[in-house]
This record gives C-alpha cells, sequence and structure tokens, in this order.
C-alpha cells in the first residue's frame, strides 16, 4: 500500500510543494521570490503577496 504525502512550505521568500510517495520524491516545486533583492532582504508584505500569487502554480 501505497502512503502519499503532499509537503506545502512557505516561508521567507520561499513557495514550495512537493509530493512523496513513502520516501520517494514525486515532484518538487520551488518558486523563489526575486523581488526581495532591490531590498537587501525580506519585506514581509511583499513576501505575503508573493506566496499568494506563486502557491496555484506551484
Amino acid at each position: 500500500m501505497s502512503v502519499y504525502i503532499l509537503g506545502i512550505e512557505s516561508s521567507c521568500d520561499d513557495t514550495s510543494a512537493a509530493v512523496m510517495d513513502g520516501t520517494t520524491v514525486l515532484s518538487n516545486v520551488i518558486a523563489s521570490q526575486e523581488v526581495h533583492r532591490q531590498y537587501g532582504g525580506v519585506v514581509p508584505e511583499l513576501a505575503s503577496r508573493a506566496h499568494e500569487k506563486n502557491i496555484i502554480p506551484v
């Protein structure tokens, strides 16, 4: 019997999702936010907006 796991991560400046079958990674997608580069660090309001934009495509 397979055990499928969906992992979703949205901390700091990355939004990612992975699907696993037990210990085997079936898919892993990461969207990094480039918007923070011009500010020299993560801007929380921009990060939250980027997570909302990136989560569906990821």
